[in-house]
């Protein structure tokens, strides 16, 4: 008999519902929203109340694309941890209201364990033991994965992630929220080498990008001028402006280029120390299209075989919930009533 898990995702500000049958999935319907874009940022409340008016017809939807009714199902899937916290228990409480009154199992998952585990989505997936670094908004990390069950984290952000160095940078730029795909629109055009921005000097294999946040916020406020804080070089408002305006594809181009090279550099020495050459992207800002082809070609150079999840598995999905509990499911890893959800958790 196949197994059919239904996941949910609720982590953030995108409402996800997912099937997975016996490892492929089969369906995958994403409600995002748009009311966030307004305030420059997800408001939490605001995510929660959405949340609630789309769970129902986006689970639904699921379901009929993939010709099942609830009856069908052999567990339910949710994200447990970690995100808002209003937003994760919408799901969480759907999912277990789910899981008591057909009498199927209930599977917590952990955000970022899933959007590891995204890559075993593709046909062909990596062979364990691979290599991730998973770059999402809140958090940026490079793990050995030995199996779905066994996962170690080498290296993490110590301050921002990379995706909040994307849409933070594009916020001082004046560009409308989300930023980090704007930057990546607009890098496009631009010359990756115009603006040498400074690297974060960090030992090891962790990251730090809060500096770098901070030496393009003082370069804009000089015009160009400087990296550092020199208040005698600060420009006027419409002199900033101005040089933003008539430079920005340049500087897209080149904070990408700087926050690519930090990811990268990184990655590389990750995967000379452990030996692993299946290396593996993950989480929302895989989808950047410069990370992607620069990943790309790194790995012709070192003889990698890369992984990068298709642009739907990228952002939050319900879909890497299921692969997740899919193989939870296999390992009879379940999750009682009574746990519950949490903003913050280990995995």
């Amino acid at each position: 008999m196949p197994v059919r898990i239904l996941a949910i995702e609720s982590s953030c500000d995108e409402t996800s519902a997912a099937i997975c049958e016996d490892g492929k999935i089969t369906s995958n319907i994403i409600a995002s929203q748009k009311i966030h874009e307004q305030y420059g940022g997800v408001v939490p409340e605001l995510a929660s109340r959405a949340h609630m008016q789309n769970i129902v017809p986006v689970v639904d939807a699921a379901l009929k694309k993939a010709s099942l009714t609830l009856d069908k199902i052999d567990a339910v899937g949710y994200t447990q941890s970690p995100g808002l916290i209003g937003s994760l228990l919408v799901g969480g409480q759907f999912a277990k209201s789910l899981s008591f009154s057909k009498n199927i199992p209930l599977i917590a998952v952990h955000h970022m364990q899933a959007h590891v585990l995204a890559n075993l989505i593709a046909d062909p997936a990596p062979n364990f033991p691979f290599l991730c670094m998973t770059v999402s908004g809140g958090h940026t990390q490079i793990v050995v994965c030995e199996s779905p069950y066994s996962m170690k984290i080498i290296g993490e952000t110590i301050d921002d992630a990379a995706g909040e160095a994307f849409d933070k940078s594009a916020k001082l730029l004046g560009l409308p929220y989300p930023g980090g795909p704007l930057i990546d629109h607009y890098a496009a055009s631009g010359n990756p080498t115009r603006f040498n921005f400074p690297k974060p000097q960090i030992e090891g294999l962790n990251f730090s990008f809060s500096g770098l946040k901070t030496s393009i916020l003082y370069f804009l406020e000089h015009a160009g001028k400087t990296f550092s804080y020199k208040p005698e070089l600060k420009v006027s408002q419409i002199e900033k402006e101005h040089f933003i305006q008539t430079n920005l594809n340049d500087l897209c181009a080149s904070i990408q280029h700087r926050i690519i090279t930090i990811l990268l550099e990184k990655l590389k020495r990750a995967a000379d120390e452990t030996g692993i050459k299946s290396i593996c992207l993950a989480g929302g800002v895989s989808a950047n299209k410069g990370l992607r082809q620069s990943f790309n070609e790194l790995a012709l150079v070192e003889g990698w075989q890369p992984y990068i999840p298709s642009f739907e598995y990228c952002t939050d999905n319900a879909a890497m919930i299921a692969i997740t509990a899919y193989h939870k499911f296999l390992a009879k890893d379940l999750t009682p009533l009574s746990q519950t959800s949490s903003a913050r958790a280990n995995w």
